[in-house]
């Protein structure tokens, strides 16, 4: 019998999205349709991206009944997929949620959606509760020392294992550190998980069960940014987890932000100039808020509250140094055989830059402190190579070994 990868509750979530997108798409559609019609000097132009007369009608009457057909779903879809009672997930079902909200999670979360992604500690593919008692039976192995892998957008993780290259094994094995995973939303605001993040890692502290004396943060790519948005936060509230944390890695973490989302930003300029096509650049507002903080690197809630996060100023984040006391290592990747050869210079690791993962940056007060014998790049390698390269475990292993 073949495996089903989707739950019977998933298609609430799901007939949810396919209403918000058709009325999004009628807005669209609507919007080019009253470009064409309308033409300077002979007639007057009504509400902007509305049509008028039979054919207001007509894009009206689609909305009412996209409306009317979502909210009678939503009503009848909860009770009856509760009749099939729960089910485990499967890898397929994980990355297709997580790649979701990736790029709409803050969409998912404001219109309570059930495919929004709760921010959870995981253990082999399953959710740990963050109770002594339950961390005590799931945990019958656990040691003093935890790592918490985070992986980045759109991510999952499964993805913390490339090839034969398992960084939690070798911890585990080498050093002692019992791996926990994050999952989480991260299509919502950096700095929202950030502080998410932070209020989580203090019930771990608190809960689990015997002595924890060291928490060692892993973050690839976002994971890195949302990890030092964590302990910020953290130690502006003085939770106890910060004083647990030695050592934090970065892999390939854009600190200064990256390219990604600056393309998104030319396709909604670019469209958005011409005036029949201009309707269209609403497609490129589709992207999250996680998505956008990556323009710059946002790590705090100042850096993007008070603004259209889709425009384009200049960067104003509040600069944020790496935490004190903490051994940091940064990693970055390049497909360049050597610095500055074409591959590095026009490609890099295909998402972020090499200064951006280093903390590179002109303006020194942004520019962030890490020892240089902690920041390594690693030749020949796409940005996802990152979560498993034999080079970087080794680099790790060197790291704790000092």
């Amino acid at each position: 019998m073949k495996q089903s990868h989707l739950h019977p509750s998933d298609l609430h979530g799901f007939a949810l999205l396919a209403t918000d997108a058709t009325g999004a798409v009628t807005d669209v559609v609507e919007a080019m349709h009253a470009n064409f019609a309308w033409i300077p000097l002979l007639s007057s132009r009504g509400l902007p991206g509305r049509t008028g007369g039979v054919t207001g009608l007509a894009y009206s009457g689609v909305r009412g009944i996209t409306r009317l057909l979502g909210a009678s779903l939503d009503l009848a879809l909860p009770s009856t997929t509760s009749l099939f009672g729960p089910r485990t997930s499967t890898p397929e079902r994980d990355t297709m949620l997580s790649v979701l909200n990736g790029v709409i999670g803050d969409h998912l979360v404001d219109t309570r959606n059930p495919l929004a992604l709760p921010m959870t500690l995981r253990r082999r593919g399953l959710d740990l509760e963050l109770r002594r008692q339950t961390l005590e039976t799931h945990l019958p192995s656990k040691t003093p020392r935890v790592v918490v892998l985070i992986h980045g957008l759109c991510g999952t993780d499964s993805q913390w294992k490339r090839a034969s290259v398992d960084y939690a094994r070798a911890l585990e094995s080498d050093f002692g550190f019992t791996p926990l995973y994050l999952r989480y939303n991260s299509g919502l605001h950096i700095s929202t998980n950030g502080r998410e993040l932070s209020a989580l890692l203090e019930e771990l502290v608190r809960e689990w069960p015997g002595p924890l004396d060291e928490l060692l943060l892993l973050g690839h790519s976002m994971g890195g940014l949302v990890a030092r948005s964590a302990f910020h936060y953290g130690g502006a509230s003085q939770s106890t987890w910060t004083t647990r944390v030695k050592r934090m890695a970065f892999l390939g973490s854009p600190h200064h932000g990256a390219p990604l989302e600056r393309g998104g930003h030319w396709f909604e300029e670019v469209l958005g100039s011409a005036p029949f096509a201009a309707p269209l650049s609403r497609l490129a507002r589709l992207r999250s808020a996680g998505v956008t903080d990556l323009r710059h690197g946002n790590l705090l809630d100042e850096d993007w509250q008070g603004s259209d996060r889709f425009a384009h100023p200049e960067d104003r984040r509040r600069p944020v140094e790496t935490p004190a006391n903490v051994d940091c290592l940064a990693v970055a990747a390049t497909t360049g055989a050597e610095r500055g050869d074409v591959r590095d210079r026009l490609v890099g690791d295909g998402l972020v830059p090499v200064a951006s993962a280093l903390g590179h940056h002109a303006d020194p007060r942004r520019q962030l402190s890490f020892v240089p014998s902690r920041c390594h790049v690693v030749y020949q390698a796409h940005h996802m190579d990152l979560m498993g390269h034999p080079e970087i475990q080794q680099h790790l292993s060197n790291w704790l070994g000092d």
